[in-house]
């Protein structure tokens, strides 16, 4: 467990800060995730490497970090709530996250976006050279109940 200060805010790797009723809020509502359960989000942060942002003892952001901590690591979930957003806190989480001292020497990282890539490519982060070489198992709406 790691911490992290800057003026009001502070980043942390301690999973029992996180909230989790802010990040299922969050999550379940997002393009990426919606419908996602409770109970999978905590399992996902319970299994993952995870960053909360506080001002105080409340929540304002998060993004998780699934790794082997060997040569490959996984950025998911990354998100700062509206009200916080403007004030560099996504950006410093960045730079947290990538300087992170059980993330370094990693062959690959990988992220998906579909409007964040001015937030990534600061920190390295850019499109994939062939994406002919990459493959998925995509499950769109899989937390959506059937209709």
């Amino acid at each position: 467990m790691t911490e992290w200060r800057r003026g009001e805010f502070t980043i942390s790797t301690d999973p029992a800060r996180i909230d989790l009723d802010v990040v299922h809020g969050y999550l379940s509502a997002s393009y990426w995730a919606p419908g996602i359960p409770r109970e999978l989000v905590a399992r996902s942060i319970a299994n993952s490497l995870a960053f909360g942002i506080y001002r105080g003892s409340g929540q304002v952001g998060f993004a998780r970090v699934i790794s082997d901590r060997a040569t490959f690591a996984y950025l998911a979930d990354v998100f700062v709530l509206e009200g916080e957003r403007g004030k560099g806190l996504g950006n410093w989480l960045m730079e947290v996250i990538v300087a992170h001292p059980e993330l370094q020497g990693l062959r690959r990282w990988m992220l998906a976006t579909r409007d964040a890539h001015g937030l990534y490519r600061p920190h390295g982060f850019e499109p994939v050279a062939n994406p002919e070489a990459l493959m998925q198992i995509l499950r769109i709406n899989l937390y959506r109940p059937a209709e």
